[in-house]
This record gives C-alpha cells, sequence and structure tokens, in this order.
C-alpha cells in the first residue's frame, strides 16, 4: 500500500510539472505574437507616417507649381528632370513597398502554419484577423503610392506637353519675327534704292546749265540730250558711233527716262548694258550701280538655251511690251540710242 501510495504521489507531482510547462510554454508564444503584430503594428504607422509626408509633400509641391507656373514655362526642361526623378523615387518606394508586402506575406504564412494547432484557434483567428487587416491596409497603402506615382506620370506628360506647346509658339513669332524683319530690310533697301536714285537725279539737275540746248536732230531729257540711230548695227557698232558724237550709249536711270526712251523709237534699240563679262552680273557702260531695271517678263533669258541664239549679252529696248528690256547676242543688227550731257 505505500509503495502504491508513494506512486500516486510521484503522478501528481509529474502532471503539476507538466502543467506548469504548459503554462510557461503558451506564455512565451503569446509574448512571441504579441511582439509580431506589434512589430507590424508599428510598420504600418511608419507607412502610414511616410505616406502622410509623401501626400503632404506632393500637395506643398503641386500649390508650388501652380504659383511658379510662368518660372515652370521658363526652365521646363529642369522641371521635367525633377519630375522624372519624383516618378523613380516613388517607383523605388513602391518596390520597397511591394518588397515589405512580400515579407508580411511570408510572415502571415507561417503565423498561418503555426495558427494550425488545436490549442490555438482561438488566438489563431484572432491574430489572422490582425494579420489580414495589416494586410489590407498595405494592399491600400500600395494602392495610394501606386495612384500618386501615375498621377506624377501624367503631370510630367502634361509639363512636356507645356513645353513642346510653348516651343512651338516661340518658333512661330520668331518666324514671324524674322519674316517681318526681312520685309522692313527689303523696303528699307528699296527706299534707300529710291533715295539714291533720287539723289543722282537732283545732282545733275543742279550741274544742268541755265541754257540746256541740243544739237540739231537731238531730243533733250532733264540734262541729258538723245540721238537715235537712223542705221543698225552691232552693239559695238553703236557705242562706237556715239563715242564719235561725243556721247555713248544711253544709261536708263529713272522710270521718267525709260518713258522718254520709250518715246523716241518704235523700233527695237540698243542701250548702255551688257552681262559680257561674267555671265548673269549685268554692268552699265559708266559703271554706275545697277538699282533700277526694267526687264520684259521673262528676260534676261540668254537666248533661253537655244543655240540658234548664242550667247545674248547685250541689252536693247523692244519695240513691243512698253519697249521693255530684253538681252540680244551682241552682234545682232539693231538701232541705238546715244545719250551726252551739253
Amino acid at each position: 500500500m505505500e509503495g502504491v501510495y508513494a506512486n500516486v504521489k510521484n503522478d501528481k507531482s509529474s502532471d503539476l510539472a507538466f502543467s506548469r510547462n504548459q503554462r510557461g510554454q503558451r506564455s512565451k508564444e503569446r509574448r512571441f505574437y504579441g511582439a509580431i503584430v506589434l512589430c507590424l503594428v508599428l510598420l504600418n504607422i511608419f507607412q502610414l507616417a511616410r505616406l502622410i509626408t509623401l501626400g503632404v509633400h506632393y500637395r506643398d509641391s503641386s500649390h508650388r507649381l501652380a504659383a511658379e507656373l510662368s518660372a515652370v514655362k521658363a526652365n521646363l526642361t529642369e522641371c521635367l528632370n525633377v519630375s522624372d526623378h519624383g516618378v523613380s523615387s516613388i517607383t523605388a518606394e513602391r518596390d520597397l513597398l511591394n518588397a515589405c508586402l512580400i515579407a508580411k506575406t511570408e510572415e502571415l504564412n507561417r503565423i498561418q502554419t503555426l495558427s494550425k494547432q488545436r490549442q490555438r484557434s482561438k488566438e489563431r483567428r484572432f491574430y489572422g484577423a490582425i494579420v489580414l487587416c495589416l494586410v489590407l491596409l498595405n494592399i491600400f497603402q500600395l494602392a495610394g503610392l501606386i495612384t500618386l506615382g501615375v498621377h506624377c506620370r501624367d503631370s510630367s506628360h502634361c509639363l512636356a506637353a507645356e513645353l513642346s506647346a510653348v516651343k512651338a509658339n516661340l518658333t512661330e513669332c520668331l518666324n514671324v519675327s524674322d519674316h517681318g524683319v526681312s520685309s522692313i530690310t527689303v523696303e528699307r533697301d528699296l527706299l534707300n534704292a529710291r533715295l539714291i536714285t533720287k539723289t543722282e537725279e537732283l545732282n545733275r539737275l543742279q550741274s544742268c546749265p541755265n541754257k540746256k540746248t541740243c544739237q540739231r536732230g537731238w531730243r533733250i531729257f532733264s540734262c541729258s540730250c538723245y540721238f537715235i540711230s537712223s542705221v543698225s548695227g552691232s552693239w559695238e557698232t553703236g557705242r562706237d558711233d556715239c563715242r564719235a558724237k561725243g556721247a555713248d550709249l544711253v544709261v536708263i536711270d529713272s522710270d521718267e527716262e525709260q518713258t522718254f526712251v520709250s518715246g523716241l523709237t518704235q523700233q527695237s534699240a540698243w542701250i548702255g548694258l551688257n552681262d559680257r563679262e561674267r555671265e548673269g552680273t549685268w554692268k552699265r557702260i559708266d559703271d554706275s550701280p545697277l538699282i533700277k531695271t526694267h526687264w520684259a517678263k521673262n528676260q534676261p533669258d540668254n537666248g533661253g538655251g537655244d543655240p540658234q541664239w548664242g550667247e545674248e549679252d547685250c541689252a536693247h529696248v523692244r519695240n513691243y511690251e512698253n519697249t521693255l528690256w530684253s538681252d540680244l547676242s551682241c552682234s545682232a543688227s539693231l538701232h541705238w540710242i546715244c545719250e551726252k550731257i551739253p
């Protein structure tokens, strides 16, 4: 009997020790899971603070961008670089959060595996609910970051489109300005040429003698005397004849002189203009600048490339189309008009 009693006492002591060991183990596990939950909560609080800080920073940046729109237009390239850097930062932040989410998912799987123990059914549901809430919160935060990143990307695209529009407007304005400057330059040159012509005409008028007389057979206009030949010959023949008369082939300086010369003859006649030294560079025989011209339509054409006409290097007034100028071979036979100052 004493042996049986001793065995009973030993069994009771063993059960008591086993019960104490079980309670100690459960207490350790609770502290372990509590530490896990606390870490997850602190991590989510940190992420939420980061998200709030990022949202406040983005809101302040948006206000600053709206207030400094004119500065953005002037420095759009720099703003695009900053925006691209912001998108890269948000992408890196998103990748970091995704890595954290993967880590939390693995932690959730481990917790769910541990919670399969029959003695932890209530705690398993409790911790499972907490982990699920944390996962949902992380998913919501990740969705918010993705939305913010997309918005930043769209803002960058809008700024790029606005930069393109500003560049296009500036290019158009520069083209219009260049066209206006070109038009004004052409008008200035034309007015300057007219001023030179009028100045020369004034000088000629001022240098005219009080009594302007011409030889018999000559006609007077302004300060000059003009003679139309009765015979015809080459350009050189006409010039030699004019020089023999103390004159030279006529040099037409103005619209008024062109009108006067047109009324002298109904026949084509040589004038003092040629491009024999350099094709296409027409020079007056007195070396004065060729400012005002009276070429007929499609003239000069140097014979139009037709070999039968040869090189057309001498100018003449035609007997049609208001006696405008045309080019012709210098060896052709025409009348000529001489001019001299009495």
